[in-house]
């Protein structure tokens, strides 16, 4: 079983979206395992973000991002990165197609409801900077 890392974002929680997005999951075959509200700060976002950094656009991540608390997921399952990654649509919900979660909810690129691993890699790392250990499933 593969672990995941969601982020619902602030456009997700201000529309009230949280529950939907979960249940879109549930219904997929995963299993919610943990989850908590987090204010994140710039260090943290900074951290998450590193890849992103250097971009004109990263600043308006930071205060997006850090505007309300988000609530961290991690969800389980058989190939759950990739299924997580096909229930979203692309990052940008302009182009995502209807039914999946962004082309339904989503915005833009920046306000497309939900962070999601990209890798099964990058999963582990993600869920290790947002989760204690204490509160990560075994």
């Amino acid at each position: 079983m593969e672990h995941t890392l969601i982020l619902c974002k602030p456009d997700c929680l201000d529309k009230n979206c949280a529950g939907e997005v979960i249940r879109r999951f549930e219904a997929a075959g995963l299993q919610l395992k943990a989850a908590k509200m987090l204010r994140l700060t710039p260090a943290l976002l900074t951290e998450h973000y590193s890849h992103i950094a250097d971009r004109p656009f990263f600043p308006e991540i930071v205060t997006f991002m850090s505007s309300r608390p988000v609530l961290a997921l991690i969800l389980s399952g058989s190939n759950a990165v990739a299924s997580v990654r096909e229930l979203l649509g692309p990052t940008d919900s302009r182009k995502a197609p209807k039914g999946t979660i962004r082309g339904d909810l989503g915005t833009d690129s920046m306000r497309n409801i939900l962070h999601a691993s990209d890798s099964v890699e990058n999963a582990a790392i993600e869920v290790k900077r947002f989760f204690r250990e204490e509160e990560i499933p075994v």
